[in-house]
């Protein structure tokens, strides 16, 4: 592959699910007031049947609301919730990902030693919404959630103990899919295990750590250093880090091709991602996650090592080399090489093509509709033999992909033929229709 393709790979990054799903804005803090109006009006009018699921994810509820991202629309998602609640034909409603957020953190947060607690904090930080989902359940709503990235390390009992009620859906270690609908023809996942930098990775950092207990991937240590540039102001600082210049030819060598799309994936984002922390502090001082110890960002960077080989020296060490086997251990169905999933990170069409890989094209499968999140870019495709696939998008303030797409959500209408839908909740309460402009 020439420079002139990579660079048009590289360009997708305005579409990158990094950018999408762990940068985000800070926005001014906010709160619920107690007084907040009870809603009273349905979401729409039903016709009778109880045949319709209702899909929202990536609300990243945060520990701490000077710097989450929940903040200015969690009022509003208290409002959709109850209306939720009181509209008759809805049977369940999905949370699918990214619901707590355990990675949209500044690198100064000294709390953070223990994920348990951090996730207790996030949730008496919005008891409220919490209190709206119980009592959603309480009128017989099923309400099922699906565990993300941001997420990926939540432990069972801490949401059983706040939401006795829900349901739970998980297949392996941070990672979940829910069938469900009336022929359990719709699956519902959060998308984030055929995305190389958000899948739980217990492989790469394996030798290193001494464990197989490391699950955060590389997105984890972007995120943190992205949160802590955000809160000193997006310092426009001038960064010498290490550069490759020479590109390995992927036919020849697509060891090294690979290893070099995933520098260059690092090399665009910390273009931009400037913090004021130097390369060789060590910033990270993690005893979470199979991680105790401290590195720097140049323990994480990728460059070429003194064997000429195209590598970060440290953590995720031969990042490229280890997918094969992050995908049997994240029961990915239909594998790909790291080539193409590195690659497709940057394409907002990737996770289509995954969606009709691992279901709708799959002849292992009887899937009519899957649903992803993680993306933060709703997306609405119906396929020639009526099958569909729906991305959800986000519940963030503000997001930077596409900024006019927030508060959005998907509902399945289930039957011997199923109908989906893409929504956006809108400050007024209305609901705008994207499922024919969404993936315009």
């Amino acid at each position: 592959m020439k420079e002139n393709n990579v660079k048009k790979i590289i360009t997708g990054l305005l579409f990158s699910v990094l950018v999408a799903s762990l940068l985000g804005c800070v926005t001014p803090s906010g709160e619920i007031k107690p007084e907040q109006k009870i809603a009273t009006k349905a979401l729409w009018e039903s016709d009778g049947a109880v045949d319709k699921i209702v899909v929202v994810s990536d609300i990243h509820l945060g520990v701490d609301d000077s710097f989450s991202e929940d903040v200015e629309n969690r009022a509003l998602f208290m409002e959709f919730l109850q209306r939720v609640e009181i509209t008759s034909d809805i049977r369940e409603l999905v949370i699918a990902g990214d619901f707590l957020d355990e990675w949209y953190l500044p690198l100064s947060y000294a709390k953070y030693k223990d994920s348990s607690s951090l996730y207790r904090q996030v949730i008496k930080t919005n008891q409220m919404v919490i209190d709206q989902l119980n009592d959603l359940m309480d009128t017989g709503i099923k309400v099922v959630y699906v565990v993300g990235n941001h997420d990926m390390t939540l432990d069972k009992d801490i949401l059983s103990q706040a939401m006795p009620k829900l349901i739970q859906a998980y297949d392996a270690k941070g990672l979940g899919a829910y069938v469900t609908g009336d022929r359990n023809e719709i699956v519902i996942e959060h998308g984030h295990r055929y995305d190389v930098f958000s899948a739980p990775d217990t492989v790469t950092n394996r030798e290193l750590c001494q464990n197989d207990d490391t699950l955060f991937p590389p997105g984890y240590f972007f995120a943190r250093i992205a949160t802590s540039w955000i809160m000193q102001g997006k310092p426009p600082i001038k960064k010498n880090y290490p550069v490759v210049t020479a590109i390995p030819d992927p036919k020849t060598n697509p060891d090294q091709y690979g290893a070099y799309l995933y520098y260059r994936v690092l090399e665009t984002q910390f273009l931009k991602i400037t913090p004021i922390e130097l390369f060789e502090d060590p910033v990270f001082d993690l005893n979470i996650g199979g991680f105790n110890d401290k590195y720097s960002l140049k323990d994480f960077y990728p460059a070429q090592q003194e064997d000429k080989t195209i590598s970060s020296p440290v953590l995720f060490k031969d990042f490229q080399r280890s997918w094969d086997e992050r995908q049997e251990i994240n029961q990915i169905q239909v594998k790909n090489s790291f080539i193409q999933a590195v690659s497709g990170t940057f394409d907002s069409n990737y996770f289509f093509n995954q969606a009709k890989a691992q279901y709708l094209e799959n002849p292992q499968q009887n899937i009519d509709v899957v649903v992803f999140g993680h993306t933060h870019v709703p997306v609405f495709q119906k396929l020639d033999n009526d099958k569909y696939y729906v991305n959800d998008g986000t519940w963030i303030d503000h997001n930077n992909i596409i900024p006019s797409a927030t508060r959005t959500f998907a509902v399945i209408t289930t039957g011997n033929t199923d109908q989906a839908a893409l929504y956006k909740y809108m400050e007024d309460g209305s609901l705008q229709d994207l499922s024919v402009t969404a993936n315009k």
